[in-house]
C-alpha cells in the first residue's frame, strides 16, 4: 500500500484512488466500512453563510462502478454506506439509518431530501436518528460565520454527531473504521473523538489538506481537555 498521506495515533489517510487501495487490503481486514459516495446528482456548488460560492465539481456526476461496492464488502466485516437508495442492485445490506434533516427554506420549495438513508449490516432494523442540518442550520443554531468543527467545508458534508452517534451505536474502541471516500474527514474527526482506529482514502488532494487541518484541530482540542 502507498505511504499515507498522513498520520495521528488512530489513523491514517490515503491520498489516491479508493479502488486502487482497496484493492491492496486483505479481505475482512477492517470491522467497518463507514462512508458516503457520490450520489451522482450532478452539480456540487454550494454558498456557505458567508455568501462564499464554492466552484464546481465533476466527481458527483455519477455513482461509483460495481467494483467499488465489491471491494468494500470483501475489505470489511460491517459496511454502513450512506446514499444507498441511488445505489440499487449494489447494495447488500436490509439494515437501515434514517438521519431526519428537517430542512428549512426561506426561497420557496426545498430541493433537498427531508432524509439522508444509509445501509447497515449490523441487523435488520430500521435506525433513527434526529439532528438538524440544513445549509448552515446546524442543530438548530444557525452557524452564520461558518466556523467551528461543523463549519461547511464540503458539499455533502455530514455532520459530526450524526458519525458519532453511528459509532457509538454500531462500534467498539478497538474496531478499525475505514472511509473510502473521505472528503473532509468528518468520519476521522469522529474516530478521534471517540478514539477509534481509522483508515481515510481520497483521490482530491484540496479535501486531503482541508481533512488533514479538521483533523489537526479535533486531535489538539482532545489534548487540551486532557490537560
Amino acid at each position: 500500500m502507498i505511504k499515507p498521506y498522513y498520520e495521528t495515533e488512530n489513523g491514517k489517510l490515503y491520498h489516491g484512488d479508493c479502488l486502487d487501495i482497496m484493492r491492496e487490503m486483505d479481505d475482512n481486514s477492517v470491522d467497518l466500512v463507514l462512508t458516503d459516495p457520490p450520489y451522482g446528482l450532478g452539480s456540487t456548488n454550494f454558498v456557505t453563510a458567508r455568501r462564499k460560492k464554492r466552484p464546481d465539481k465533476k466527481w458527483n456526476n455519477k455513482i461509483p462502478e460495481r467494483e467499488y461496492f465489491e471491494q468494500i464488502y470483501r475489505v470489511s466485516i460491517n459496511q454502513i454506506i450512506w446514499g444507498c437508495n441511488y445505489f440499487g442492485e449494489y447494495i447488500k445490506n436490509v439494515g437501515r439509518i434514517v438521519h431526519y434533516k428537517e430542512m428549512t427554506s426561506h426561497n420557496g420549495p426545498l430541493k433537498l431530501s427531508d432524509c439522508d438513508l444509509a445501509s447497515q449490516s449490523y441487523d435488520r432494523r430500521i435506525h433513527y436518528y434526529h439532528y438538524q442540518w440544513s445549509g448552515n442550520v446546524q442543530g438548530g443554531t444557525i452557524n452564520w460565520k461558518n466556523i467551528g468543527p461543523d463549519a461547511r467545508v464540503h458539499p455533502t458534508q455530514k455532520p459530526i454527531s450524526l458519525m458519532v452517534w453511528s459509532l457509538l451505536k454500531f462500534t467498539k474502541e478497538s474496531d478499525i473504521i475505514c472511509d473510502c471516500y473521505f472528503g473532509s474527514g468528518t468520519i476521522a474527526v469522529a474516530c478521534e473523538r471517540l478514539n477509534r482506529r481509522w483508515i481515510g482514502i481520497e483521490i482530491s488532494k484540496e479535501y486531503c489538506d482541508i481533512a488533514v487541518e479538521r483533523i489537526k484541530r479535533e486531535v489538539a482540542q482532545l489534548k487540551l481537555e486532557l490537560t
